[in-house]
């Protein structure tokens, strides 16, 4: 991993302004996050946004700092807060301390507006602009219906801090409970309450409308579909840039380290180099496997939402043991069933003969499907036609059935492992017609 430097301070003005940097390269990224943030703490080992800053860095010298009144850098008098002129001014600062005449500017939310403001003041110096779920204002006005209402304006403002449902609302998604933990420590690290009640305040007053038509440098405008700042401002912005172009994105993370991030770090990859990158592919040769219970829904059905949730939860902890002792490796979870892959055939089949007899012992039967071959390896999942014939094999098993293809059987030949023909197949959107063979118990 890319080493983040030491807590640094740039003076504006008669305030100190903290920033970090990391990575190294020709170009300069400046990262103008949310009202909230905290350079101390965001490359903490067990900060969520590690992966993010990362990837960044590895585009050239990535640059993060406190705005003025929040983090490291100096406070400002309660209640109130620097104009965004002086936040404008803070970035200017940061650039002058590291010697950078000219910079890539991301802004996150409610960074957007700082971002705009310096690429209109400083076109020398901003050599184009990425706004991620921006926007000019957040709040309604009589010439602006997009905006958020006064009712929900009042009902965000009610609070100090987010309350964890909320949160994950923000988020996109649900968090696992260290890292909502983090967050919530992050934020109260951030800023004190009454700064987050001045700050919070703020994001429906700030209003950058008027200097959209003078930015000239090109701007990206992301956003994903059902986050809830919504599309329109995404557009509303990008209409009225004169080189903005808007890119949605699916999902509704609100957070730089929440939803698909590859999506988005490949789009501002590109905007800031000119070249997209390539997906890496890895191809090994694995035994897959592919796991359903029998008759879910009917279960789901008899059992009731809160019975049928805990049978899944003790079937996943079957399977997973079970991987755990056959050295197999869960891809990923279907709903009512599981991915899995092996080096070896044969620790396949006895994996796959131990899950189906630790299902009965709950009451359940699973059916499974075994095929060997070439794997292409894409982050977390899997692809490749070897996995899709995995699936299908899968759905032709009968019920307590382990069924496998001719290559799986002949791999484990000498193996002691017995086999039942079960004649010939055609696999949906496979060719030809496949031999398979069920796992006599």
């Amino acid at each position: 991993m890319l080493q983040a430097s030491a807590v640094q301070y740039a003076r504006s003005g008669d305030s100190y302004i903290a920033y970090r940097t990391q990575g190294h390269g020709p170009e300069n990224l400046v990262l103008v996050n949310d009202w909230f943030s905290h350079v101390g703490a965001l490359w903490e080992p067990n900060s969520p946004y590690l992966a993010v800053l990362e990837r960044l860095a590895g585009l050239g010298r990535l640059i993060v700092f406190d705005k003025r009144g929040v983090g490291m850098s100096d406070p400002v008098p309660l209640g109130t807060l620097p104009t965004l002129e002086e936040w404008d001014d803070d970035v200017c600062a940061v650039l002058d301390d590291l010697d950078v005449d000219a910079a890539h500017i991301i802004g996150k939310g409610s960074g957007a507006p700082i971002a705009l403001l310096a690429a209109a003041n400083h076109p020398d110096r901003i050599r184009s602009v990425t706004l991620v779920n921006g926007w000019a204002r957040l709040g309604v006005a009589s010439d602006f219906s997009i905006g958020v209402s006064v009712t929900d304006q009042e009902r965000m403002l009610a609070h100090t801090y987010m309350s964890p449902r909320a949160f994950e609302i923000v988020a996109g998604e649900q968090l696992t409970p260290e890292v909502a933990d983090w967050c919530q420590s992050y934020f109260r690290h951030a800023a004190s309450p009454t700064t987050v009640r001045t700050m919070r305040r703020w994001l429906f007053e700030v209003d950058v409308r008027s200097v959209l038509s003078s930015i000239h440098a090109a701007v990206l405008v992301l956003a994903r579909r059902d986050a809830w700042v919504g599309l329109a401002h995404a557009h509303y912005l990008a209409e009225r840039l004169p080189d903005g172009r808007c890119v949605e994105l699916e999902g509704a993370a609100d957070l730089l380290f929440t939803g698909d991030t590859d999506a988005l770090l490949d789009e501002i990859e590109e905007f800031v180099t000119g070249t997209r990158p390539q997906p890496r592919i890895d191809r090994v040769l694995a035994t897959v496997m592919f796991t359903d219970l029998v008759d879910s829904t009917r279960h789901a059905v008899e059992m009731g939402d809160r019975r049928w949730h805990d049978q899944l939860d003790a079937h996943d902890r079957n399977v997973r043991t079970a991987l755990r002792r056959a050295g197999g490796k869960e891809i990923k979870t279907t709903g009512d069933g599981v991915v899995a892959t092996f080096d070896g055939p044969a620790r396949a089949i006895r994996c796959a003969a131990e899950i189906r007899e630790r299902i009965r012992s709950i009451g359940l039967e699973v059916r499974i499907g075994l095929h060997t071959g070439e794997i292409e390896i894409r982050g977390d999942d899997i692809a490749g036609i070897a996995a899709h014939i995995a699936s299908r094999i899968e759905s032709q098993a009968r019920a307590g059935e382990i069924l496998v293809s001719r290559t799986v059987r002949d791999l484990v030949a000498g193996s002691g492992i017995n086999f039942e023909d079960r004649g010939m197949f055609a696999l949906k959107g496979v060719p030809d017609e496949w031999s398979l063979y069920a796992v006599l118990d």
